[in-house]
């Protein structure tokens, strides 16, 4: 196998692909949602959030899969490429997409936007491209974000982290030493969901509190918060690779049962009411700990049968990604427009809302047809290749 191409003669796991697209459009109507929710406890979609931790495990077993068996002709700089190749176009998109709607977004909800004048726009342009965290000296929305123009990629940053931990480190794990080093991860994810808050940094997350929502800005909490929420599930579904035998196996319908699994778990309403708060904190933490492990499991071990159900994966693999990286920018127009329209009928906010969901999925799929398939492609001939 030359190292220097795609993994193309690898089968795909499609099931996994699939099940990524279930969560990522989720995360979009849980977004849409949230625009006008009181908070975390009130919010439609409760656990949409889930699905971020849900994309880490994947993402785990999927650079197992990948890469495990190749690092005896591949070095770490080679795999660093492909994973830019991979990730970063649709990074870059996402954000421009962010830097020209941003001064249209102009409104109650983000009044540091008209203060914000166009070279500090452009210096936080350049540094979304490159995937460089944004400071919150540098924020130039009000809400601290990684990336303050594309604020959901504050995930990918954190992907971009566990990539590196893999392959300078844990890839050389013994399967004893992942073991343990997944249960210490844990403990930390309890740590998070339960609020112990062993490390005394939770506190200013009461609005959160008994969730795992955060992670996306560079305050000491935050940073933690993410922490928490990256290492468990991603090298749980590095482990889950690399036992394989650990894998569950739905005869028939796989892929319905593990999407109905799935989409159950991140619709759930708020767990245990104003009184047993606590009890949403069990919750995610179950959700995290062992019910995502055996929907992976399941997903890659359960075969895929008919012309229907393999088309629906893989469109649904085909426009996972790039629907995450690129729908937060129209999130951030509902959002503007709800606050400049308090009054609208409801009808009017469900109009609205509905096509900025149909306008995600058609960005995401022209996307990833018109610039990242042609740029990825043309990365890897020019980048890649030996010469």
């Amino acid at each position: 196998m030359n190292p220097n191409y795609p993994l193309s003669d690898k089968p795909r796991f499609e099931i996994l692909d699939g099940l990524r697209g279930v969560a990522a459009i989720i995360v979009v109507l849980f977004h849409l949602f949230e625009t006008y929710s009181k908070g975390p406890r009130f919010q439609i979609l409760n656990h949409g959030y889930l699905a971020v931790d849900f994309f880490y495990m994947l993402s785990g077993f999927v650079i197992g899969y990948a890469y495990d068996d190749r690092w005896n002709t591949m070095t770490t700089w080679s795999f660093i490429k492909r994973r830019l190749i991979r990730l970063q176009p649709m990074v870059i998109l996402g954000t421009a997409i962010g830097a020209f709607w941003f001064y249209f977004g102009d409104s109650p909800e983000f009044q540091p936007i008209m203060s914000t004048p166009w070279w500090k726009a452009l210096v936080i342009l350049l540094l979304g491209f490159i995937m460089f965290p944004t400071p919150p000296s540098l924020d130039i929305r009000g809400w601290q974000e990684i990336n303050p123009l594309n604020g959901a990629q504050w995930s990918l940053l954190w992907e971009y982290v566990a990539n590196l931990l893999y392959a300078l480190f844990i890839r050389r794990f013994s399967r004893t030493l992942l073991i343990i080093f997944v249960t210490i991860s844990a403990f930390f994810s309890l740590d998070l969901a339960l609020n112990f808050d062993i490390m005394g940094v939770l506190s200013p997350r009461e609005y959160a509190k008994y969730t795992v929502i955060g992670g996306w800005s560079l305050t000491p909490t935050q940073i933690y918060i993410a922490l928490c929420r990256l290492c468990y599930p991603f090298f749980m579904g590095l482990l889950l690779y690399r036992l394989s035998k650990w894998r569950i196996s739905f005869k028939k319908g796989g892929m319905w049962w593990c999407s109905l699994i799935l989409a159950a778990t991140l619709v759930m309403p708020w767990v245990g009411g104003n009184d047993h708060a606590w009890l949403n904190g069990v919750y995610c933490a179950a959700m995290i700990l062992f019910v995502y492990p055996v929907v992976v499991a399941a997903g890659a071990g359960s075969p895929l049968k008919g012309k229907k159900s393999v088309a629906i994966c893989k469109f649904l693999g085909l426009i996972s990604y790039p629907i995450y990286v690129t729908h937060y920018p129209l999130i951030y127009a509902q959002m503007s427009w709800a606050s400049r329209h308090p009054d609208a009928p409801l009808g009017t906010h469900i109009w609205v809302a509905a096509w900025i969901f149909i306008a995600a999925l058609a960005v995401a799929y022209a996307s990833v047809k018109v610039y990242d398939i042609p740029v990825r492609k043309w990365l890897t001939d020019h980048w890649l290749r030996k010469k």
